[in-house]
């Protein structure tokens, strides 16, 4: 660990019921939920051994700014990110819940990763090359690596417990949650993305693509859950170094990615160590994302 940077938080550990994903500790306290963010990052579906320092602060920060943002057109499962205001038998782990948790509803989770896609990258850009298709969804010829896309993609996927998320078509996934779900929840993530990225680019950034979760409530309303636009979840590109036909810098997980392919590693557990250098411009790479798009400099780590 660099000087001078504070210790990541790899595991929270308090006395409920807990599932533990990829990044987030999820505690059930009965009608509602806990959801801290640790500092643990995972690439290529493998958690790496050491974490990123304050990541799950910057996710929790982040997400709650766009909770905030967009809260009176779509509605989410946020209650509080203020320890201050959580049950009292939470009071006791303040310090472990600071900055990286959120009291939610209890929501029934749509099993459907909703992805939008507003630029011809990563796993889009490869499949393009070999069937002029993203995600089963024909394109124009002749698009170069990362170029804009002529319309926002809707792409979803299967939501998985282990191993990768598969792609799946539009009509795959309104035989799976009904068709009118589908419609809906196709409506709200291109409208989600497309308002988004329209503040990220008055900011600096693009966003090439994201995922967003979404919940039924009793009520059978849905609502955004999980986190939201965070560079765990998009693709985060500097604008003003936007450059069609190759890699983008990116404010997101790619840099760890980027790393990990130059390893002779075969993507399987266990996952190596990240050297400091890596940790370090990743938590760089995360809180200029933050800075720019919140126009906020205010985030202790």
């Amino acid at each position: 660990m660099l000087p001078g940077m504070t210790a990541a938080l790899l595991q929270s550990s308090l006395p409920f019921p807990v599932r533990r994903g990829k990044v987030r500790d999820v505690y059930d306290l009965g009608d509602q939920l806990l959801i801290v963010a640790s500092d643990r990052i995972s690439a290529f579906d493998c958690v790496m051994p050491n974490g990123i320092p304050g990541k799950g602060k910057i996710l929790t920060a982040l997400s709650l700014f766009w909770f905030e943002k967009f809260n009176t057109h779509f509605q989410n499962h946020l209650i509080s990110t203020d320890v201050g205001e959580y049950p009292d038998a939470l009071k006791p782990y303040s310090e472990q819940l600071t900055g990286r948790s959120m009291l939610v509803k209890k929501a029934e989770v749509v099993p459907i990763e909703c992805v939008a896609r507003g630029y011809l990258a990563g796993s889009g850009w490869k499949e393009y090359q070999h069937s002029q298709s993203v995600c089963g969804l024909k394109l124009p010829p002749g698009l170069q690596q990362c170029d804009e896309l002529p319309s926002v993609l809707f792409t979803p996927a299967t939501k998985e417990d282990t191993g990768h998320d598969l792609n799946i078509s539009f009509e795959q996934t309104a035989q799976r949650i009904g068709r009118s779900t589908a419609e809906l929840l196709r409506e709200r993530t291109i409208s989600l993305y497309s308002q988004a990225a329209e503040h990220a680019h008055e900011h600096g950034v693009i966003i090439a693509d994201t995922k967003f979760e979404f919940g039924r409530l009793p009520d059978g309303r849905f609502i955004l859950i999980d986190e939201v636009l965070t560079p765990d979840s998009s693709r985060f590109w500097p604008a003003d170094q936007y450059q069609p036909g190759r890699d983008q810098p990116s404010f997101d997980k790619q840099y760890v990615r980027n790393y990990l392919e130059s390893l002779d590693w075969n993507k399987t557990p266990p996952a190596p160590a990240l050297p400091d250098n890596v940790v370090a411009g990743t938590q760089q790479r995360y809180l200029e994302a933050y800075r720019l798009l919140t126009g906020r400099d205010d985030l202790q780590l």
